[in-house]
């Protein structure tokens, strides 16, 4: 019985670049909301937070090309694997300043603090190694 239910979601989900076009849409559209925020409110706190930490604050700048054109490029399968390692390391410096001291913390309902973060950079990871399939918007294969 388990091994009819397996091989017929086995045959209906048989679809590798479905699957990594549901990843990269999903990853880059989620990821945008983040960047249209700091469109919109900009990205002094992010430059303070820097500054504090002896970082020049024109670095936070590189927010937007984490958060906007990294995701839209994954989106459109342009450059998609160093665009998805553009979004980790991103993700990596992103925790680093905001979270640090929430490593081993839970929220109430018992869930790691840092799940969210976790799931972009894993995310982001994937995508690098996966790279774009074939349903993009950019036909020649080196520009994926």
């Amino acid at each position: 019985m388990f091994s009819a239910i397996n091989n017929g979601f086995s045959r209906l989900g048989d679809h590798p670049d479905l699957g990594k076009l549901v990843l990269r849409v999903s990853l880059g559209a989620l990821l945008l909301f983040h960047g249209v925020f700091k469109i919109q409110h900009g990205v002094g706190w992010i430059a303070r937070l820097l500054h504090a930490h002896g970082i020049p604050g024109f670095v936070a700048y590189g927010a937007y090309f984490g958060e906007v054109v990294a995701p839209v490029m994954i989106i459109v399968g342009l450059l998609t694997r160093p665009a998805a390692f553009v979004i980790a390391v991103n993700l990596v410096v992103a925790t680093l300043l905001v979270k640090t001291g929430a490593v081993w913390d839970r929220t109430s309902v018992g869930a790691w603090a840092l799940e969210g973060e976790a799931l972009y950079f894993f995310g982001a990871l994937a995508v690098m190694f996966l790279g774009a399939g074939r349903f993009t918007l950019v036909k020649n294969s080196s520009l994926q």
